[in-house]
């Protein structure tokens, strides 16, 4: 059975923090934070190991830590990282009444969003270039003491948020200001199953479709209506595509795999891991 590393949690109290760090050799161990942590790689080059899987990192490339997420950082050539951390607290004093709403639903599919293979973030080039355009003026605006600091930087990063919102539903781009409600609904389920795909019973059809108000049967046929697959398929595709990655990892073994993405035990991953790929995870 898995048994979870103890490790280090660093903490940190304020709503939103904001610097940056240049490295030649990583200092900190294995950690997890009581905060959410946004990582900007300026500079460098290296990997990155995220809740048990590495990932290479460059230039460029965004991190997005839940306080459940587990990391460090192998440097390879000398980095310059720059942290946004942050709580709830921030969001609670970026909500305005009017999109409330909106701002609510893409913060708790955001936060909540601890998914083992979350690599970089950011795979739009031009939406790239903006965050680090826009983080280049929260740093600064962050770092000194200027009229309306704090109304700035929490507008700066409002609008990181966004993009990194639209990044994280790159099927289905969310559009805050303009969303249609069929669109917003279609998001909302795709990101619930998603959030919550490695948990036995909150994956379970009957689960989600009572969070939506909606039948089991109905809506398994309003997400294939609108992707081509079914609710159970959608998750089963996001499970598996997790399982590759961390059988290429080889850190964890077929027995960790299973429990960690929520399946009855290792037969249950075995049968359905050949179903649809025709393979056994051992022969993959």
């Amino acid at each position: 059975m898995y048994k979870p590393i103890s490790m280090k949690r660093f903490n940190n109290f304020h709503s939103i923090n904001v610097f940056s760090l240049e490295l030649v050799k990583w200092e900190y161990e294995l950690h997890k934070h009581n905060f959410y942590e946004l990582i900007f790689i300026e500079e460098g080059a290296g990997s990155h190991l995220l809740n048990e899987m590495d990932y290479t990192y460059k230039k460029g490339d965004v991190f997005l830590l839940t306080p459940d997420d587990a990391h460090e950082f192998v440097i390879e050539e000398k980095t310059v990282f720059t942290y946004v951390k942050f709580t709830e607290q921030v969001f609670l004093e970026k909500l305005s009444t009017k999109k409330r709403s909106q701002w609510e639903e893409a913060l708790k599919n955001i936060l909540a969003s601890n998914q083992i293979n979350q690599g970089n973030i950011i795979c739009d080039p031009q939406d790239n270039a903006h965050v680090f355009a826009i983080l280049k003026v929260l740093l600064y605006e962050f770092q000194n003491k200027l009229p309306f600091k704090s109304e700035a930087v929490l507008e700066l990063f409002g609008s990181l948020m966004v993009l990194i919102t639209r990044n994280l539903n790159t099927n289905r781009p969310i559009d805050l200001g303009g969303i249609d409600k069929e669109t917003e609904k279609l998001n909302n389920i795709l990101a619930y199953a998603r959030i919550h795909a490695f948990d036995q019973e909150k994956s379970l059809i009957p689960y989600i479709a009572a969070h939506f108000l909606m039948s089991p049967n109905y809506i398994s046929i309003y997400v294939k209506k609108h992707t081509g697959l079914s609710l159970q398929q959608q998750i089963i595709h996001f499970k598996l595509k997790t399982a590759e990655k961390l059988l290429k990892q080889k850190r964890l073994n077929i027995n960790e795999i299973a429990e960690r993405l929520g399946f009855t035990d290792a037969s249950h991953f075995n049968k359905t891991f050949k179903k649809y790929l025709g393979k056994n995870p051992s022969a993959f």
